[in-house]
């Protein structure tokens, strides 16, 4: 039995992916279709081409195809396709007209794919983000979650999309980009397939006054010149409340001090908080404020803030 070599029915390499092998099948069909070219041998021409089509386009095809051609010289090649010669026109179905080899190959094949069982198909994941404030992280919310399943047609095309709406506990001290699990709320199997998953990722919403680093946090202090150089308490709101912190007696700008244990409760260890120290300086003021601040400078005649600054 003749094997014929598909790729060069179409005119295409042995490695030409679907769209160039697509495209070539397009080219010669419309040149050889029996209703438009005037050759005289268009119809088989449109027959050969149109069976190179149908096994180049399909992977499953293909592949066996391309493994028969590998062995083509093979003597034991011949001895298989005569053993596997026997099928009949009925098996062949809508490519009844296509060569022996093809009906040989590729008849029964299909025929054994139609009596074939279904098998149960799990069905695909989803994954989509939740946006949950700092404290609804760290201690526990419920959340409601709206997402949509898509319906995929046979060609794997969304076609649908179903909304669905569930109420989800966030567990206490989640983290941002973290992805929690919820079985069988993916899309539908297919044949008794399970469903499959979705993932929840956790996408935590910008605080207005803290920043979240790992489990620690950071705010910002402001602190008037007096408080920084003299020393002085303030209060300092975390998550959880407000606290007396201590500032030390010469307290720089850009200063972290650290409250142990006022950061997020993460799986591994509990963050701290870092407040990072910024001086606000007051405006101008009356004449007595600036005279103030004039005896202030006078006093300070051998400091300089900028020693050393900008040398190498």
């Amino acid at each position: 039995m003749e094997l014929k070599d598909y790729y060069a029915i179409l005119g295409v390499e042995r490695g030409a992916d679907l769209k160039a092998i697509k495209t070539a099948y397009r080219r010669l069909a419309r040149k050889y279709h029996p209703d438009v070219s005037s050759e005289k041998d268009a119809e088989a021409q449109f027959k050969e081409v149109a069976e190179a089509y149908e096994v180049l386009k399909d992977d499953q095809r293909r592949e066996e195809y391309d493994t028969l051609w590998q062995h083509r010289n093979d003597p034991r090649f011949n001895s298989q396709q005569s053993a596997g010669e026997s099928y009949s026109a009925g098996d062949a179905g809508e490519h009844a007209d296509f060569s022996d080899f093809f009906n040989s190959m590729f008849g029964q094949q299909r025929q054994r794919q139609q009596n074939r069982q279904p098998r149960p198909e799990r069905g695909q994941d989803i994954e989509t983000e939740v946006a949950v404030f700092l404290e609804e992280a760290q201690h526990g919310e419920t959340r409601t979650v709206r997402y949509s399943l898509p319906v995929y047609n046979l060609f794997g095309q969304v076609v649908q999309e179903i909304p669905k709406t569930l109420n989800v506990k966030i567990p206490a001290g989640v983290g941002d980009g973290e992805r929690i699990r919820l079985k069988g709320q993916g899309v539908p199997g297919s044949d008794g397939g399970p469903a499959g998953d979705l993932y929840l990722v956790i996408r935590i919403a910008p605080h207005p006054l803290f920043d979240v680093v790992g489990n620690d946090l950071e705010v910002v202090l402001p602190l008037a010149p007096w408080e920084a150089v003299l020393g002085t308490k303030v209060s300092l709101p975390t998550l959880q409340d407000s606290i007396l912190l201590t500032i030390p007696a010469g307290t720089q700008a850009g200063q972290r001090l650290r409250v142990k244990g006022k950061g997020l409760s993460g799986k591994k260890h509990q963050g701290d908080l870092y407040a990072i120290i910024r001086i606000v300086v007051p405006p101008a003021g009356d004449a007595a404020s600036r005279e103030l601040w004039q005896k202030l400078a006078e006093a300070q005649t051998g400091y300089d803030p900028r020693q050393g600054w900008g040398k190498k």
